[in-house]
């Protein structure tokens, strides 16, 4: 039997709308105090409220550990642009952003921008494939030694160690390089739901995080499996790949009973597979279920963030921890080290140095 792998643990600290940061703040603090690998902010064209990404960009200073990974539609959107915003955040944040990449899909969303009509999911999911690749590449564009801030001489970078990317999508071309330097972590982790079939291929291809819905172990070690071998498929190690469920948590109540199994948990508007429960419930049915292998670990989404977040980080959390399941303490200081990631070598750099040409 191989090694059980790391427990991970995220949360949503999304809600009804809310426009002064003290809430989210508060929340992600909370999330910091249990350790958690990351909280995310939703986001959508439909939703009225504040950018999550410009949200989670004040809330950056006001942490120091939690990872911040918001919401990022790739439609009606500028590749170019979102690849800055990101890379600013890492920068803000000193390396513990992500973007969790989304598509959107309505007409009425699309009149909005009034570009161009609504496409199939399909064709949206590709382009969200593009823009996370074309965003690697922009993240790229700068060597990490491309600063050299030279007084004397007047040179602020050395223009050798920038690189074009010259990029051609399906919708969008991007010439490059970036205007921001590579961020902290070299690239900011990309996160994408990949449960539905159409973001299947984006998530296996570009992905270092995949939300999955499941209401079984086995279900989900299925998904797992096949976007493990997905990844292979794109030449990518397919253990650099960590497969979350995404969960509903309705901790209200901690005399009720979960679901057994979830076999039978309503659906919230496929946002998740929906948990009612206690916190002592919450971590036995993640301790049967890591255990098991079928996952990396979970995203809990609270059904009422203040109350529910903070039962899942003194409740669950700290029976997790209790019994050496979960950490006590952050690994290091970026995202990608509580996820246990890699920093990615720059891909222009190493073509450089082996003789290639960028």
């Amino acid at each position: 039997m191989s090694a059980i792998r790391p427990l991970h643990l995220a949360a949503e600290i999304g809600g009804p709308p809310r426009y002064d940061a003290a809430s989210h703040v508060a929340l992600a603090r909370l999330a910091e105090g249990g350790a958690l690998d990351y909280v995310t902010l939703n986001d959508s064209f439909a939703r009225p409220g504040p950018d999550a990404l410009a949200v989670l960009a004040r809330v950056a200073p006001a942490t120091t550990r939690i990872g911040l990974v918001p919401t990022v539609t790739t439609t009606h959107t500028e590749p170019f642009h979102v690849s800055s915003a990101v890379a600013t955040l890492d920068w803000v944040s000193k390396g513990r952003a992500g973007w969790h990449a989304d598509v959107s899909t309505t007409e009425a969303e699309a009149r909005l921008f009034g570009r161009r009509a609504a496409a199939p999911p399909a064709a949206l999911w590709h382009e969200a494939g593009e823009v996370a690749d074309a965003g690697a590449r922009l993240w790229d564009s700068w060597e990490d030694d491309a600063e050299i801030r030279d007084v004397a001489t007047g040179r602020f970078v050395d223009r050798d160690r920038l690189h074009y990317v010259d990029f051609e999508g399906s919708t969008f071309s991007v010439r490059g390089p970036a205007i921001v330097p590579r961020p902290p972590q070299g690239r900011p982790v990309t996160v994408i739901d990949g449960t539905s079939g159409p973001a299947r291929e984006p998530a296996a291809r570009h992905a270092d995080v995949v939300h999955v819905r499941a209401t079984s172990p086995e279900q989900a070690a299925v998904l797992a499996d096949e976007l493990r071998r997905g990844a292979a498929a794109h030449g990518r190690d397919p253990d650099s790949l960590r497969v979350l469920v995404s969960l509903t948590v309705d901790l209200g109540d901690a005399e009720t009973t979960p679901e057994p199994g979830l076999e039978s948990g309503p659906q919230l508007a496929g946002r998740g597979t929906y948990f009612r429960g206690g916190p002592v419930d919450l971590a036995e049915l993640i301790t049967r279920w890591h255990r098991g292998g079928a996952v990396d670990g979970f995203h809990l989404t609270p059904v009422t963030p203040e109350r529910d977040l903070e039962r899942i980080v003194n409740g669950t959390v700290a029976l997790l921890q209790h019994r050496s399941l979960f950490r006590t303490f952050y690994p290091g200081g970026t995202l990608r080290e509580h996820l246990g990631l890699s920093r990615p070598a720059n891909r222009y750099a190493s073509a450089r140095t082996a003789g290639g040409t960028s």
